[in-house]
């Protein structure tokens, strides 16, 4: 366990997953944060097994024996994701100004930390700046030589942010019907597809077609005209790929990405802007359908010989 011990407030998100639960949390003991916020959703109608899994995912806690200050938010019953998200967070930044966030299937790399430390005390004030992620998907393509870039993509597998930020957040997106019918997209994104496939992320979130939490929260980003930070360097990865998942059932390339140490001491950007090529690259591998597919095959290539490139020089 390494003796370095951050202060910023962690929280996290468990439900019934010892497994994936127990590797998340053998690398948060490893940085030793001062407070430990844990949010759990309860069991669900109809799963026999769900109290025993729960039960025994909530008992990986008690083994916080670094001195922190744990402090737990368990419901008794089944919320659901879009809802124990979305409550947990808003009790989160009700009881602390800033927090980095993990979820039970979401395994960093311990300079994952230090990243979202720095920068939450970096940006505190700026107003800019409304969410820090811990992941990449830009496959290995570098932008610029600094250690992260700006983008318009709030990532939530690892992230971080602050109280100033999250209280923009609405569930309910009461503000999306005024933003679509003044076609503030457009000042967002500018390209037409990727305005479109936003409109129906949006409105399927907004109709409760989706049962999710993190639409809601790109989106009061995006009317805040917030900014993202992304590191260069994938610092998390997610491993809760199976038949148990909620959204990450099927194992797919932007869910297989390993987890890198990020250089330091880290490398701050000369200019605070969205790199439009970087997020160019997400909207079209990430969320535009018409492209989708094929750009996932070019990525699955790329990623193989990424790895075969890496397996070759450790020979």
């Amino acid at each position: 366990m390494t003796s370095e011990q951050i202060k910023t407030p962690v929280a996290f998100f468990i439900f019934n997953r010892p497994q994936t639960t127990e590797a998340v949390f053998a690398e948060i003991a490893r940085i030793r944060p001062q407070q430990l916020l844990v949010i759990a959703d309860g069991p669900r109608a109809g799963h026999p097994d769900d109290a025993e899994k729960c039960s025994a995912t909530r008992s990986i806690i008690n083994r916080a024996d670094w001195g922190c200050e744990v402090v737990t938010h368990y419901a008794e019953t089944n919320l659901g994701c879009k809802r124990r998200v979305s409550t947990g967070l808003d009790w989160v930044f009700n009881q602390v100004e800033e927090a980095i966030v993990l979820e039970d299937d979401c395994l960093p790399h311990p300079t994952f930390f230090r990243f979202c430390e720095e920068l939450l005390e970096r940006y505190r004030d700026d107003r800019r700046v409304m969410h820090i992620s811990g992941y990449n998907f830009q496959l290995g393509h570098r932008r610029l030589s600094a250690s992260y870039y700006f983008s318009r993509y709030s990532h939530v597998w690892g992230w971080a942010t602050w109280r100033r930020a999250w209280k923009f957040y609405d569930v309910e997106m009461n503000l999306w019907p005024d933003f679509r019918d003044d076609h503030r997209l457009k000042d967002v994104l500018g390209d037409p597809g990727a305005i479109a496939s936003w409109t129906r992320f949006f409105q399927s979130a907004y109709e409760g077609k989706i049962s999710t939490w993190d639409i809601q929260w790109l989106f009061a980003c995006w009317a805040q005209n917030g900014l993202s930070i992304l590191p260069n360097t994938n610092l998390v990865s997610n491993i809760g790929q199976g038949t148990d998942a909620t959204h990450t059932a099927g194992k797919n390339w932007f869910t297989s990405l390993p987890p890198a140490s990020l250089d330091l001491p880290i490398q701050h950007p000369r200019f605070v802007v969205p790199d439009t090529v970087a997020d160019r690259f997400t909207q079209q591998t990430m969320f535009t359908s018409t492209l989708v597919e094929r750009i996932r095959g070019k990525a699955r290539r790329m990623l193989s010989a990424h790895h075969q490139t890496r397996a070759g020089a450790r020979l």
